[in-house]
């Protein structure tokens, strides 16, 4: 089974973030990725209030680390290993097994110089977790949107290759902002997953879902289920039913990301009868 929640806290809940377990649960949800994609802001108290209210309410817990990691910059390891090693620790405040992280931009290097740098960075964070005692969460690495950034579904692929402890987040919303609004082969990404990883390994990917608007470049912003736009979530829902999948999806829709969440596990349900 899939678990359902979303990015963040919408713009229908005015509660405080560490309370939010029960109204994702009201909404028929059972995950919620903390987001700290401008720094990690939430302290251990809160964290901890947060992590007993999820457990009360059947809420799966996951977090996004900071937007400015850049995995390719080697100028930047300081930094990646300081956000990194606070954004581990928050996770394990939280009880949350998986931390997303971002790939980061080419640089204009060529993209299989940029992926090696990006190898390099991913093998010093993971020596620093092991030497550290970092808390034990998984490192899903994102699909990118702009065609400017490492985070092709085979580079990512490749990365989590070398370590039991990263797996992809799939994210289908950039996969089709980057395509400018062509991708639509679910199938041959979750084949590449299972053959790369293995198919167990590949069932326990984390997946991020929005419809996103695009433009030459890739991402231009995201948009709602009401948007016109795509991807489409229901021929993506019916192939991850088949394939028993068991990730964890995380809605990013703009501003209305319960909702759609809900209506994202609804549609999958139903396609399980």
């Amino acid at each position: 089974m899939l678990k359902f929640g979303p990015a963040g806290c919408d713009e229908g809940y005015a509660g405080k973030v560490v309370d939010i377990p029960a109204y994702l649960a009201e909404n028929g949800l059972d995950a919620f990725e903390v987001q700290c994609g401008h720094g990690v802001r939430m302290g251990e108290s809160a964290a901890r209030t947060l992590r007993a209210n999820a457990e009360r309410h059947g809420i799966t817990l996951s977090v996004h680390a900071p937007y400015f990691i850049s995995l390719t910059n080697p100028e930047r390891l300081d930094g990646n290993l300081q956000y990194l090693r606070q954004t581990a620790a928050l996770a394990g405040w939280l009880g949350a097994e998986r931390v997303v992280v971002h790939t980061g931009a080419v640089m204009g290097l060529p993209r299989r110089e940029a992926q090696s740098r990006a190898a390099k960075t991913v093998e010093a964070v993971l020596e620093a977790a092991r030497a550290e005692g970092w808390p034990d969460a998984v490192f899903c690495l994102e699909t990118m949107g702009k065609v400017n950034q490492l985070g092709t579904v085979e580079e990512v692929l490749e990365l989590c290759g070398t370590d039991g402890r990263l797996l992809p987040c799939i994210d289908f919303g950039h996969l089709y902002a980057r395509s400018a609004g062509t991708f639509d082969d679910f199938a041959s990404v979750l084949d590449a997953a299972e053959e790369a990883l293995g198919v167990e390994r590949a069932r326990g990917c984390h997946i991020h879902f929005s419809k996103i608007a695009y433009t030459k470049s890739g991402e231009s912003k995201h948009l709602t289920f009401d948007d016109e736009g795509g991807p489409e979530w229901a021929p993506l829902a019916r192939l991850l039913a088949e394939r028993g999948y068991q990730s964890t999806v995380v809605c990013e829709s703009r501003g209305t990301q319960t909702r759609d969440a809900a209506a994202m596990k609804k549609i999958y349900m139903e396609g399980k009868t």
